[in-house]
């Protein structure tokens, strides 16, 4: 079947089956691979997408059922080539060591900051308590959620 996908503003068309992931789809037809493969059944986060303004899990979303929604994946959130704020903030603070859930972790930060620009420190660990990170303990990653947030707010 084909599928037209509306990904980081560009529409674009795959190939797929009626059960094909919205993951499978971005990841092997689309040849975006920065939204990992992880565990496969919604538990580590890995594969977060933000799909119409709300943080997604690809690997249990329906490709198909995606048709017509705004998504946007990791290779989305930087601007003509310059990082995005929380990238930055990640970088600085040392909150993305070994990486591999660092894509999901941005998206569900990204997201939570797109419909709250100023949240607690509650509500970050509150967006990010879908995300599992083997690595960090999860301090660093709050803190450059943080401070990613007040440098926005400092911007005019």
């Amino acid at each position: 079947m084909l599928c037209r996908l509306r990904v980081n503003g560009e529409t674009r068309d795959c190939a797929v089956v009626p059960h094909t992931t919205l993951l499978e789809a971005l990841r092997y037809a689309l040849g975006l691979t920065g939204s990992k493969q992880g565990c496969d059944k919604g538990d580590c986060g890995a594969c977060t997408v933000v799909i119409d303004g709300e943080s997604a899990l690809s690997c249990i979303s329906i490709a198909l059922a995606c048709e017509g929604r705004d998504i946007v994946t990791i290779e989305g959130l930087a601007r003509n080539g310059i990082p995005h704020p929380l990238q930055d903030a990640l970088d600085v603070t040392g909150g993305a060591q070994c990486g591999f859930c660092t894509p999901g972790i941005l998206m569900s930060a990204w997201a939570l900051l797109e419909r709250n620009p100023r949240p607690s420190r509650d509500e970050i660990a509150l967006a990010l308590s879908g995300n599992l990170c083997r690595c960090t303990g999860y301090t660093k990653i709050i803190d450059a959620v943080e401070l990613a947030a007040s440098q926005s707010a400092e911007r005019p």
